[in-house]
């Protein structure tokens, strides 16, 4: 377990270098990220190449003991390349061309980026490939951000039609696929499919879903060739790209397929305000969203299944959300406990120094830019005294997170309310207010060794997935599948079978009717003898080899069945035809951890949350109002103590039946 720093000294005069350093290992920090924004320092015009500056970098942080994560410049194109080669830059859909002038203007799919990718990647790895303080590579820097996964110019052009006819051999095929007899879209070639630019109406959503994953397959091309280059010049570098939270355009367990190593950048006042539709609280603008951060954290622990870094934590204030509060007394360390608890092996602050020039000079750095201490600096500092090594995370939950699932939601949502994300996150905080550790995972992994598995929306669904999960279930597993499962086939299309298609024998039942509701419409489901409401989205199931566990009690599907189980071998199978509110969610994560046996907590105050790992338990607030911890007798203190305080951490030797939490004067 350690704690790093990302830096830039090519803002910084050389005479503060060393004091920086020396400050940063009197920190604690052990790590120093650099260098993803440097080209233009590294290369000021084609072929002369000064490395001097970061040579020395280099050498004083080994020279104090800690070691370096190199970036590969890539994020940054520098002038002199796009006035030499403008075919590199991206372009929207309507061929509007993206400039010169901030940050991730090529294209993936640029032959000439291509090749000037490989030339300056391979020119820096050459330089440090014996650097006995260079411990590995970041590639690039967060690929995609600022909507840049998906351009439109003709290279991308091109290569879609090649991606198209490698998938589906000739154009007959496609068009069979896709169903482009609809308002005659048929196709005579490939070379006819163009990227999807502007169009009166809406684009065909096989047409677009094709796009979409060919667009995240040219980011794992070109992150490919990155890698190469890299493991060729030294093995033995661990290399890492590093993702960003709720991102939906680019496949991250695709791109983490050639990565030694995930990462992710974890930004938690300013995801509460731009990422998730609920307005954020006082108390989560001063310390983010437990769940919301926690999802993907362990998202990028289930990319790899293995543990994840953090490369760039919060600090303090940050620039680029609508808002920026600052965070709260401890949030900094809180943040760097709670990832590890998730399975976190690193955390490394964004950034050392506030920066003087730029666009990011109102993102917060440990320290200000006269070097004196910011808010975070202490925070880093005891985090870095406090954590430990750990073994991995082992979570007896596995939820299936498919990014397909997303794109193809997004693109007919049927409801401007229906979110991937938010439907997904309502069952994940439900399995995380039970103290539950949870696996996020694709659709395809193997399910082996969990005792449950929650799918809250497995909207392509083919017939290989569903005999996956008719012998996961056979063979003893819990599944709790959720709401617009088995609704299109691969290519987006809905089947010939009604829904939930493929998994209509497993679940024993299949939708008589689906509607999307707004919000001032009535929703109740008895459930349990206890009736609960839903929101936006409604299944109305006719239940043929199923029990009826729920049913609806408004509106025209009132007295009509929402949620069936069935046994299945040693397993059993729920199906839940609704989007759940909190409560219904609750019920049904709580009856299905029942039957697997996973050990759990009474359900958790909001913005609390436990999580074991490795023999260990954490117990991080993310609120105002202290906490009281009852542990058995004799129980290690090894962080904290029995008051978990606001904004507070608490670790302890034992598991997650060992522990009880309550809010100060609350109930549970």
């Amino acid at each position: 377990m350690t704690v790093g720093v990302c830096y830039f000294p090519e803002h910084w005069p050389r005479q503060r270098w060393e004091r920086d350093i020396e400050q940063m290992a009197e920190a604690g920090l052990e790590y120093v990220r650099m260098a993803e924004f440097s080209w233009g320092r590294i290369e000021p015009e084609r072929g002369q190449f000064d490395f001097e500056w970061l040579d020395e970098a280099i050498e004083l942080i080994g020279d104090h003991g800690m070691e370096v994560i190199l970036c590969t410049p890539t994020a940054t194109p520098p002038k002199w390349l796009v006035d030499e080669r403008p075919e590199i830059l991206q372009e929207d859909p309507d061929g509007t061309v993206r400039e010169f002038g901030s940050r991730r203007h090529y294209c993936f799919n640029s032959p000439a980026y291509r090749e000037e990718t490989e030339r300056i990647v391979t020119r820096m790895a050459e330089r440090y490939a014996d650097n006995p303080h260079v411990a590995g590579w970041q590639t690039d820097n967060e690929y995609g951000c600022h909507e840049t996964v998906r351009c439109y110019c003709a290279d991308c052009s091109n290569a879609f039609s090649e991606w198209l006819a490698d998938r589906h051999g000739d154009v007959d095929a496609l068009n069979e696929a896709w169903g482009t007899t609809f308002w005659s879209q048929q196709y005579p070639d490939f070379e006819a499919v163009e990227p999807p630019g502007p169009t009166p109406a809406e684009h065909h959503p096989s047409r677009l879903l094709a796009y979409y994953r060919f667009a995240s397959d040219s980011v794992v091309e070109y992150n490919r060739l990155q890698t190469e280059i890299l493991r060729e010049i030294n093995d033995d570098w661990l290399v890492t790209h590093n993702f960003m939270g709720h991102f939906s355009t680019l496949d991250a367990y695709d791109v983490a397929g050639d990565l030694d190593l995930v990462s992710w950048d974890s930004y938690p006042t300013g995801f509460v305000q731009d990422r998730r539709e609920a307005e954020a609280t006082v108390e989560e603008l001063r310390a983010g969203d437990p769940d919301q951060v926690g999802l993907n954290h362990d998202i990028y622990r289930g990319a790899l299944e293995q543990p994840f870094w953090v490369m760039e934590q919060q600090p303090g204030d940050v620039n680029w959300p609508p808002h920026a509060p600052q965070p709260a007394d401890g949030a900094m360390r809180l943040w760097a406990h709670h990832a590890v608890a998730h399975g976190g092996d690193a955390v490394l602050y964004f950034r050392w120094r506030r920066c003087r020039q730029g666009q990011e000079q109102y993102h917060a750095g440990l320290r200000k830019q006269d070097g004196s201490p910011d808010r975070g600096y202490a925070d880093a500092s005891t985090a870095a005294e406090e954590l430990f090594d750990l073994g991995p995370v082992d979570a007896p939950v596995a939820l299936l997170h498919s990014y397909e699932n997303l794109w193809a939601t997004n693109i007919q949502p049927h409801a401007p309310e229906f979110d991937y994300w938010t439907h997904a996150g309502t069952y994940y905080r439900a399995l995380r207010r039970r103290g539950v550790q949870v696996d996020v995972v694709p659709p395809e992994r193997d399910l082996d060794g969990y005792a449950a598995v929650v799918a809250p929306t497995l909207y392509l669904l083919d017939d290989a997935l569903a005999t996956r999960l008719e012998a996961y279930v056979e063979d003893g597993g819990q599944l709790l599948i959720g709401a617009r499962s088995g609704e299109k086939d691969p290519y987006n299309k809905l089947p010939d079978a009604l829904q939930p298609g493929p998994l209509a024998g497993l679940v024993g039942a299949t939708v008589a009717q689906h509607e999307s509701l707004p919000e001032q419409v009535p929703t109740r489901v008895g459930y349990g003898g206890d009736e609960y409401e839903y929101r936006t989205w409604a299944e109305w199931l006719d239940a043929d080899d199923a029990t009826v566990q729920g049913r609806h009690r408004s509106g025209p599907a009132d007295g009509q069945a929402a949620v069936v189980d069935a046994e299945r071998g040693r397993g059993r199978v729920t199906y839940c035809g609704v989007w759940p509110g909190r409560e219904l969610a609750d019920a049904l994560v709580g009856d299905l951890l029942e039957r697997a046996g996973v050990t759990t907590h009474a359900p958790l105050p909001d913005g609390v949350r436990i999580a074991e790992r490795d023999g260990h338990v954490w117990v991080t607030n993310f609120t105002d109002a202290p906490v009281s911890v009852d542990v058995p007798g004799g129980a290690a203190w090894i962080v904290g103590h029995e008051r978990v305080g606001a904004y507070d951490v608490g670790v302890l030797e034992g598991t997650l039946g060992d522990v009880t939490v309550t809010r100060e004067n609350s109930e549970p």
